[in-house]
C-alpha cells in the first residue's frame, strides 16, 4: 500500500495537520532520506524521515505503512526514533538559551499592573 510523505508524517503525528505537513516538506523542514523532496513522494519501509526543529534534526525510521491517522500511543508502532543524542542536546541547549532570554516578569505589564500604574499616575496629572 503506497503512502505519500505528507500523509504519512501527518498520520504518525510528526505534524499537527496535513497542510502543515505539506508546508514543512516544501520548506525542507521534513526530509526523506536526507533529501529535499515533494510532499507527494511515496515512502517505503526502511526509509528515514528527518524532522528539523529549531537547531536539532530528529530522525525516524519507517517500520510499517499505514492508510489513516492513528493515536499518539499507536504511532510508535509505525516509526522508530533513531535520533542521535547530540541532536537532543542541541535542542536542550536551544531551549535553555530561549528561557534565559529575559527574566520572568520583565515583559509586558499585566492588566492589573497597568491599572495600578494608571491609578498612581492619575494623582500626578493636572486638571
Amino acid at each position: 500500500m503506497p503512502c505519500r510523505l505528507d500523509k504519512f508524517a501527518w498520520s504518525v503525528r510528526l505534524a499537527k495537520t496535513r497542510a502543515i505537513s505539506s508546508d514543512q516538506i516544501q520548506k525542507g523542514k521534513i526530509r526523506l532520506n536526507g533529501a529535499h523532496v515533494k510532499p507527494s513522494r511515496e515512502v517505503k519501509l526502511g526509509d528515514e524521515i528527518q524532522v528539523i526543529k529549531n537547531t536539532a534534526t530528529f530522525t525516524y525510521r519507517i517500520t510499517q505503512l499505514l492508510g489513516r491517522r492513528v493515536g499518539a500511543k499507536l504511532a510508535i508502532d509505525y516509526i522508530i526514533d533513531i535520533t542521535k543524542d547530540e541532536e537532543i542536546e542541541k535542542l536542550k541547549v536551544y531551549q535553555l538559551a530561549q528561557s534565559n532570554y529575559r527574566e520572568h516578569g520583565t515583559g509586558k505589564p499585566s492588566k492589573k499592573d497597568r491599572r495600578d500604574m494608571d491609578h498612581f499616575l492619575s494623582d500626578w496629572q493636572e486638571d
